[in-house]
């Protein structure tokens, strides 16, 4: 398989594990024009804004080192940005960003007790991003301390039910 293609996949393969373990239902869609990868649903929710909330994902992996300081600088292209920001969507948008190891063989780690995914994910909401004038791409900034885990996407899902985004 194409190296691309490989990241592309254990990026989808990480999310659906995070969302797996937090409950989540994955809504696959099978053509990408709109910049969403993948998005999660949950039941319930009785007595909120929005029962059945669902949030969507815009995928990205990368192996380069892109974090400066306490933040990754990822250039993302201009018509992922400009589907990604605003606020008049039924559902909340989020970019995840998955850092993984150079080494293909370094993205998971085979035990007798466990399998470990390598390394993690962040997440950005561009709901409040300005336009910009740039032509091809922005360098948008994540902060590290926006790591994704199966209890953001827990606690996204949340907000997503009183009809907020985190």
């Amino acid at each position: 398989m194409d190296p691309q293609k490989q990241k592309e996949q254990f990026n989808y393969a990480y999310m659906c594990a995070l969302a797996a373990h937090a409950g989540l239902n994955r809504v696959d869609a099978t053509v990408d024009d709109d910049s969403i990868d993948v998005s999660f649903k949950s039941k319930g929710y009785h007595g909120r804004p929005v029962r059945s909330p669902q949030i969507e994902f815009q995928l990205k992996c990368t192996a380069q080192d892109l974090v400066d300081g306490d933040a990754i600088k990822f250039q993302l292209s201009r018509k992922n940005y400009d589907d990604l920001r605003g606020d008049d969507f039924a559902s909340p948008r989020y970019l995840a960003v998955l850092m993984i190891p150079a080494e293909i063989d370094q993205w998971i780690e085979h035990s007798d007790q466990k399998i470990s995914l390598f390394k993690n994910c962040y997440w950005l909401s561009l709901r409040d991003a300005e336009p910009t004038e740039n032509a091809e791409k922005i360098t948008v900034t994540i902060p590290l301390a926006q790591r994704l885990t199966s209890f953001t996407l827990r606690e996204m899902m949340d907000r997503a039910s009183e009809g907020e985004w985190l």
